[in-house]
């Protein structure tokens, strides 16, 4: 384990879902949230390489849990269990975390954006390049564009040369996204966006699409899809019990992927574009620790664009 003093912290979903409380999992109050983190390391445990030492380090929160496999399991992949869900997070100006959860980042990378990047770009890639399996030229839905995992697939998606459709519910934060690079954009009025969708690739649809919104736009991104398209999910933030279409399923050998997280190579993977300044996260507000409540509260209120940041040097 390492004693890390925090640089700065970036707020996700999960950190208002901890709050709320989780279900299936038992909080125990009074809990710090907080998974993305930057900071630099003071202290080591036992048996820890000194090369460690004063490192400047990029958190991946999502530790895995080395159970052996259960008979007749297909999935190698271990389960996981997340720092600021679990156990203490890093909204804190100190936390800690295995070392083998550590990726050292050089001194230039402003914390703030580092902190901004990690999960939301760790999970957007995992998303698209592991389990989408994303390839260049493709054409990409996101739905709900304004949030960091949503910012963050656009970003991948158009790094892999990709045609980008975006959705909001604001015409504010579709108009953003154009500016950043969006091809298209949908506003999201509460019904069937995928007539939209399919006209503006020609009636084709589209070959990915990456959701987190869940139950609330289900239908819409099944509908979008060409014809043996991929629809990935890694959240439900408007609910999780979807009705879904079998028939299209089958019949337009649609492919349906479920995503969580991800581990330290595809960290260290899309990291690395960090490191060359070919993704970057936007930042939507940052804040002083004093300020702690208002970042959380811009989060629930869906009205941020971009990441916000807690920064623990002010």
């Amino acid at each position: 384990m390492a004693l890390v003093r925090t640089e700065a912290s970036g707020l996700n979903q999960l950190d208002l879902w901890v709050g709320r409380g989780v279900p299936g999992f038992e909080v125990t109050y009074p809990a710090i949230p907080g998974s993305d983190a930057v900071g630099t390391v003071l202290a080591l445990g036992e048996g820890v390489s000194d090369q460690w030492s004063g490192a400047r380090v990029l958190l991946n929160a999502a530790v895995p849990l080395h159970e052996p496999p259960r008979p007749g399991t297909r999935s190698t992949r271990p389960s996981i269990q997340m720092i600021g869900e679990h156990g203490p997070g890093t909204m804190a100006e100190f936390f800690t975390a295995p070392v083998s959860n550590l990726l050292q980042v050089p001194d230039q990378i402003d914390p703030v954006q580092a902190a901004a990047f990690g999960l939301a770009h760790l999970t957007a890639w995992r998303m698209l390049v592991t389990r989408a399996k994303l390839t260049s030229g493709s054409t990409v839905l996101v739905t709900g564009i304004g949030g960091g995992v949503a910012q963050a697939l656009m970003n991948i998606a158009k790094h892999f040369g990709c045609e980008v459709i975006v959705t909001s519910r604001s015409q504010r934060k579709l108009e953003r996204a154009l500016e950043l690079g969006a091809d298209a954009s949908v506003l999201d009025e509460g019904g069937d966006f995928s007539r939209e969708v399919r006209k503006l690739t020609g009636k084709r649809g589209v070959d990915v699409c990456a959701d987190s919104i869940g139950q609330a736009v289900h239908t819409s991104c099944l509908k979008s899809l060409a014809r043996g398209g991929t629809f990935v999910t890694c959240g439900c933030t408007s609910g999780p019990r979807a009705e879904t279409d079998l028939a299209r399923i089958f019949w337009n050998e649609l492919t349906v992927v479920g995503s969580t997280m991800g581990d330290m190579e595809e960290f260290a993977q899309v990291c690395s574009h960090l490191r060359s300044g070919t993704l970057s996260a936007v930042i939507d507000s940052v804040h002083p620790p004093k300020e702690a409540q208002s970042a959380f509260s811009r989060l629930e209120s869906g009205d941020h664009f971009g990441k916000i940041v807690v920064d623990w040097r002010s």
